[in-house]
Order: structure tokens, then C-alpha cells, then sequence
């Protein structure tokens, strides 16, 4: 079985490089080839050939290896995510960040919310008759979430990196990021799944492991670091270690390990310096490299053929609440802020991009038993075309290609 594990690993970097590189070339971000891998090569399409491929090349005694794999790779991109907050950022932008940030993160949380339950029958036409706390803001945190790296690199691939509108998107992103990831933890404590302890012991040994961190752990680790001839002075070894230790902490409290990544993500970034050049470079290839096997756990969960009827229906309907109530609300608060027409609208695109945060908030309901299988194939495919969208609408807007410095001024200064 060890050879089948290797052979697997072999395959999916080689297929998703080449879906990665194709989406590139179509003017999509990588993470559009890399959940398109996890399509091809489970059930929804190479499954449904003759022979039963996609049983041979996973079977279900690899599938705790590449799901740590997996694990670990996501831990490692969300400790990338958490390192690369930038709150100064955030903060010099003024009343623009957190107007938007509210708008784009609350509205589509409150129709996710309103969704389930004025929806009953159709969530419980596809076996979803729940609604109790924890699905519903599962749902929320479902329809709201922004996939800031993934803006990021859009960002960065449209020219956008300084313009005013990009600078708001990214600090925006971040923002929801951080809020979602709370709601998040909060939707999984008190769940059957949340571990051994009782949902107010959970909340209460949750804060004070944060406060631990972020108090404790985090001028520590700076101080001794920083010190002449220390051991632990090459900082790539210890990020690692520290975003495994958080991961395995939150993961014993009964959250999710993602959550531990993020938090020393946010640990290990000094309070008023830069992310380190090498901390970033060696974690992201370390996580992109072992990202696709993530896909194709993912892939193995998703069935498209379960999409018809009463699915496909709440799909559309998903996808509206999705993308109209990011847009929409982005738009109209970016323009309250003074961003021009095609400023507002080049922000409100880019909010809308869901991508791999999207998956991994997606992975953590369906392990967690928050939503069953059709549900979250129903979740992935608007993830898809909700990222999807972001490219072509970028193009229709054409936003100008840099802002002139007094206009990013009188924006932040509002």
C-alpha cells in the first residue's frame, strides 16, 4: 500500500500542474486546475468510466494517508494566511475597510442564514432537513467567505497591486477572513463533533489558549529568536513546528486544525514588522506542493451526478445569494467610501472570489457532519463558479491601471 500512496501523490501533482498551468493560461487563477484534479480524477468523471478507475487508483486504505497529507498542507497555507495579515494595513484605509468588510461579509451571511430557514423543503429534498444552530451559521460562514490568497494573486496578475481598489480588496479580504474563521469555530462548538469537552469549557479553553499565544508565545518567540547565536534562529523550521503544535492544540479542543495554522500564522508575525521573505517562500512551496492532494481528497467527496432536481434548484438558488449578495453590498459600500463607479466595481469582484478557502471552510462542515455529501457537492460547485466569474468580470469592468496617490488619500482619509 506505501506504493500506492507514492504512485497517487505522483499522479495528482502531475495532472494538477498541468489543469494549473492550463488554467493559467485561460486567464483563471490556479486554483481553478487545481479543483478541477480533484473533478477528473474522482467520481464525477473518471469514476464513471468503465472499469471503475477511480476505486483502483484510490482505494479506501490510502485514504488516511492522503488525507494527512492533505491536513498538513492546508495547516501550512493557513499559517501563510494568518502570517501575511497585514491590520496596518487595514487600518490605513480608514472607514473603507470595515464599511465594505460588513457589507460583503454580512449581507450574504444574513441570506445564507434567511436561506435555511425560510427554505426547509429544498435543504430537506436533498437530505439536509437541519436547522439548528450550528448548520445554519455553517451556512452563513458558507455564503460569505472570501479567498483573500486567491485575490491576492488576482491582484497581482491583473496589474491591480497599489491601485486603490486592489489595496481595499485585500484588506477587505482580510477582514472577512478573520470574522469568518471566528464564526466558524463558533458553529462548530457544541456540535457532537466538537470534541471531548462541553461547548462552554471548549469556548472557555479556546480564549485562553489564543490570549496564550498571542500574549505569551508571541513576544517569546521574538525575543528568542532574535537572539545572537540562538538555536532557534532560522525562523522556516519553527514557523512550521509552531503552526503544527497550534493545529494539534485546537484539533484536542475539538476545532478544526485550520484554526490552529491561522493562529500561528498570526503568533509568528511581528506586531509592527514585515512577514519574513523566507518564512513566506518556504511554507507557501511546502503548502503548494502538497495542496493538490487537498483537491483530490476533496474530489473523492464530490459527486456532480448527485446535482439534479431539487439539487440543481438550490444550487441556482445558492449561487444568487452567493454572488449577488457579495456584489451588491461590496459595490454600494465602496462607492459610501468615494471609490469611483469602476473602482467600486472592480473592489466588489474581487471580494467575490472563494476558491480554496471556500473548500477548506466546505471540508471542515462535511467532516464535522455539519452537511451531508449532496450538500457540500452542491457548496463546491458554486465555489467554482463564483471564482470563475471573477476573471470575466474583470475584463468587462477594465479597471484603470493605477491610482493616482491623492485619490488613495481622500479615500482612506473618509
Amino acid at each position: 500500500m506505501p506504493a500506492t500512496v507514492i504512485g497517487d501523490i505522483a499522479l495528482v501533482i502531475f495532472v494538477s500542474s498541468l489543469l494549473s498551468a492550463l488554467a493559467r493560461r485561460c486567464g483563471q487563477p490556479v486554483v481553478i486546475g487545481q479543483i478541477l484534479t480533484g473533478v477528473l480524477l474522482g467520481p464525477s468523471l473518471l469514476g464513471r468510466l468503465p472499469g471503475h478507475l477511480t476505486a483502483h487508483l484510490f482505494p479506501h486504505a490510502v485514504l488516511p494517508s492522503l488525507t494527512s497529507l492533505a491536513q498538513v498542507a492546508v495547516v501550512t497555507f493557513m499559517f501563510t494566511v494568518g502570517y501575511e495579515l497585514d491590520f496596518g494595513a487595514m487600518r490605513e484605509r480608514g472607514r473603507a475597510v470595515p464599511l465594505v468588510a460588513t457589507a460583503a461579509l454580512g449581507v450574504p451571511m444574513g441570506l445564507g442564514i434567511a436561506c435555511v430557514l425560510l427554505y426547509r423543503p429544498g435543504f430537506a429534498a436533498i437530505g439536509e432537513p437541519r436547522d439548528g444552530r450550528s448548520f445554519v451559521l455553517f451556512m452563513g460562514v458558507a455564503m460569505s467567505i472570501t479567498a483573500m490568497p486567491v485575490l491576492a494573486a488576482i491582484v497581482r496578475e491583473r496589474e491591480l497591486a497599489g491601485t486603490t481598489p486592489g489595496a481595499v480588496a485585500t484588506a477587505v479580504a482580510g477582514t472577512m477572513d478573520v470574522l469568518a474563521w471566528l464564526v466558524l469555530a463558533a458553529a462548530l462548538i457544541g456540535t457532537g463533533h466538537s470534541g471531548r469537552f462541553s461547548w462552554p469549557v471548549t469556548l472557555l479553553l479556546t480564549v485562553g489558549f489564543v490570549a496564550v499565544m498571542l500574549i505569551v508565545v508571541r513576544p517569546a518567540l521574538a525575543w528568542w529568536t532574535s537572539r545572537p547565536q540562538s538555536l532557534l534562529s532560522d525562523p522556516v523550521p519553527v514557523a512550521f513546528a509552531l503552526a503544527m503544535a497550534s493545529a494539534w492544540v485546537t484539533t484536542m479542543l475539538g476545532l478544526q486544525p485550520i484554526f490552529g495554522g491561522f493562529l500561528a500564522g498570526l503568533t509568528m508575525r511581528a506586531r509592527n514588522g514585515a512577514p519574513d521573505a523566507d518564512v513566506v517562500r518556504s511554507l507557501e512551496q511546502a503548502g503548494n506542493l502538497l495542496l493538490p492532494l487537498f483537491f483530490i481528497v476533496t474530489g473523492l467527496s464530490l459527486n456532480i451526478d448527485d446535482v439534479h432536481g431539487d439539487a440543481l434548484i438550490l444550487l441556482a438558488l445558492i449561487f444568487v445569494i452567493a454572488s449577488a449578495g457579495k456584489l451588491g453590498p461590496a459595490y454600494a459600500a465602496s462607492r459610501l467610501c468615494g471609490l469611483a463607479p469602476r473602482q467600486s466595481a472592480t473592489v466588489a469582484a474581487l471580494v467575490n472570489t472563494r476558491g480554496l478557502t471556500e473548500l477548506i471552510a466546505l471540508n471542515v462542515g462535511l467532516q464535522a457532519g455539519l452537511i451531508n455529501q449532496r450538500l457540500f457537492t452542491v457548496l463546491v460547485l458554486m465555489a467554482l463558479l463564483t471564482t470563475l466569474m471573477t476573471g470575466p468580470l474583470l475584463s468587462v469592468i477594465r479597471p484603470a491601471r493605477a491610482s493616482l496617490p491623492a485619490e488613495t488619500m481622500r479615500v482612506s482619509s473618509r
